[in-house]
């Protein structure tokens, strides 16, 4: 009996030394404050705590000011709002009230071109629609025009620059120092050599814009007398300078009438609907003046 109950004993002791060893390894116990399910609530709890810390902080700070965009006019310079301001109103006004407006709101400093934006009822993707047309203003357009013509034969023309061998010196340089080219029939195949110089500035002299002709000197005079070139641009408007700030009232308006008709001349028989949708004159920096279209039929 005496063994047996000696070995009960040492059996209990080892079970016990396991457990304490279980306990050691674990760092928990089956209950109370150290157990595992303890533990982990424990744990639960302070995440949540951190949250709610974290959430006041944030709730704390204050919040960003929200500012709203500024419209266009707000954007532009003190000049302009003050001249903007007679011109709140966006209702059409007739030609001449309109010329008087843009001169009077002109806001830069040196002689400011006066422009004119006539939205028309085309699509240019259409080759009938593609509006391309040469007129001569009759008061001018205010520029001081440097012609060049790639003809040896313009002695008396009244070019500014002239001869082959000059302007193919000036080319070979990327040198184009003038604003308009005109050149004989002839001699274009030379020019092609240099279609990447004047066709980007708008300078490839053109049949169509009279600067390929063999009458040369009547080419001339009519450059360094207003001649100018407008076509519509992707979106069917044509922007064309119409003078300057300085002329009187009477040229610019013969010169606007000079395009106007110009303009309705062209109208191609595809067009059915509305032609001239909408006409705006405005100074070079300066707000625009919507023009009443039915006024001037």
């Amino acid at each position: 009996m005496a063994e047996k109950e000696i070995k009960k004993t040492d059996e209990v002791s080892d079970n016990q030394a396991e457990l304490i060893e279980e306990s050691i390894k674990s760092d928990t116990a089956k209950a109370g404050k150290r157990s595992a399910k303890a533990v982990k609530e424990a744990e639960e709890k302070q995440a949540k705590e951190i949250k709610k810390s974290d959430n006041d902080d944030v709730a704390s700070k204050p919040k960003a000011k929200i500012i709203p965009t500024r419209s266009k006019l707000e954007r532009r310079g003190k000049k302009y709002q003050n001249a903007a301001k007679d011109l709140t109103d966006n209702t059409p006004v007739t030609l001449d009230k309109a010329i008087e407006k843009v001169k009077k709101s002109a806001t830069a400093k040196f002689d400011s071109t006066v422009e004119i934006h006539i939205n028309l009822g085309v699509d240019p993707r259409h080759a009938d629609q593609n509006i391309r047309e040469t007129i001569v203003l009759p008061a001018g357009n205010g520029k001081k025009v440097t012609v060049a013509v790639f003809s040896d034969d313009a002695k008396n023309s009244g070019a500014d620059i002239m001869g082959v061998e000059e302007i193919t010196e000036l080319l070979e340089k990327g040198n184009t120092n003038f604003d308009v080219l005109i050149s004989s029939p002839d001699l274009m195949p030379k020019l092609g050599k240099y279609a990447r110089v004047l066709g980007p500035r708008g300078l490839m002299p053109n049949p169509k814009s009279g600067t390929v002709t063999t009458d040369i000197k009547k080419a001339v005079t009519e450059a360094k007398a207003g001649k100018v070139e407008f076509r519509v641009d992707s979106a069917g408007i044509v922007h064309l300078g119409v003078g300057k700030v300085s002329f009187d009232s009477k040229d610019l308006q013969t010169n606007i009438d000079t395009v106007i008709k110009s303009i309705k001349s062209a109208k191609p028989s595809s067009v059915k609907s509305n032609y001239i949708k909408a006409i705006h004159l405005t100074s070079t920096m300066g707000p625009s003046v919507k023009i009443d279209v039915s006024s001037l039929n």
